[in-house]
């Protein structure tokens, strides 16, 4: 969904991402990374696990919303968690963790 389905139009600044518009630009991390083990691989995983979270909300308010199925929203839930499992296994790889939350 875009910032402009309201129907507002944008605005020459709405390129600029500032704090007080509330959107985060999709490369900046929303909260920072204070991990003990800090990497770039970290902060990359940490990035991902936020936007999982993100997305998560957003497709259950749609889904309570009435604009999507709870079929639809388990399916595209799956996938975000398919994705973020990838990218664990990529970024984290040897780690030691098994950060299991269920299987395909």
């Amino acid at each position: 969904m875009s910032q402009y389905d309201n129907g507002d139009s944008p605005s020459p600044g709405d390129g600029d991402q500032t704090a007080e518009s509330g959107v985060t630009p999709p490369m900046e991390a929303h909260g920072s990374y204070r991990g003990s083990d800090w990497s770039p691989e970290r902060l990359v995983f940490h990035q991902n696990l936020e936007s999982f979270a993100e997305r998560v909300g957003l497709i259950v308010g749609l889904q309570s919303n009435g604009k999507m199925s709870q079929e639809q929203a388990y399916d595209e839930i799956r996938k975000l968690w398919k994705s973020l499992r990838t990218s664990k296994d990529n970024l984290l790889e040897g780690n030691g963790s098994t950060g299991e939350l269920g299987t395909p």
